[in-house]
């Protein structure tokens, strides 16, 4: 995934691409993604289905949201990201357009086009945010980093699909990996 060479993007240039590319700004560059793989979308559908299914039975102000959906993580509008999913628990940063300011939760998971951006792009950019939780979930080697915000940077655990993992920003909220169908 290489990032298109400008000056400068920001949230202008995004919103102003084709409906039909699917591209990111971080740090005002451009960075495009190839449509994802039939086992990324099957992670995405199982992964979605269990976050909404969680969210729903327990009420409140939390919501999920699948890619495509836009977050504007910063003032200066110059990183705009598509999570593959997205849980806001504050309804103030919701828009018409997505969301605007740090989501609670966001998993990514990784495409071999894009290792790097997942891994070490997205999680710099995630932490500086503020994003309380952060998942890279990996379906070629069935692994799942579970990132927690504490103090301004993020500890990290590390499972495979066989474990139940906690998700940290809920209190009684587990994902059991080997219960989905992967």
């Amino acid at each position: 995934m290489e990032a298109v060479q400008k000056e400068q993007y920001a949230e202008s240039d995004y919103y102003n691409l084709p409906e039909n590319i699917r591209a990111e700004v971080i740090n005002g560059q451009i960075y495009y993604q190839p449509a994802p793989s039939r086992i990324h979308q099957r992670v995405l559908s199982e992964m979605h289905t269990a976050v909404n299914n969680y969210i729903k039975t327990k009420g409140g102000a939390c919501q999920v949201y699948p890619a495509p959906f836009a977050v504007r993580l910063d003032e200066d509008r110059k990183n705009v990201v598509e999570p593959d999913i997205s849980v806001i628990c504050d309804p103030g940063k919701l828009t018409e357009r997505g969301c605007s300011g740090a989501p609670d939760w966001i998993i990514e998971i990784v495409s071999p086009s894009n290792i790097s951006h997942d891994y070490i792009r997205k999680l710099n950019l995630y932490a500086d945010a503020g994003v309380r939780e952060y998942w890279i979930v990996n379906p070629a080697d069935q692994t799942v980093l579970a990132y927690s915000l504490e103090e301004k940077q993020f500890h990290v655990s590390s499972y495979d699909f066989k474990d139940k993992i906690k998700v940290t920003i809920y209190e009684d909220f587990w994902i059991d990996f080997a219960e989905l169908s992967l």
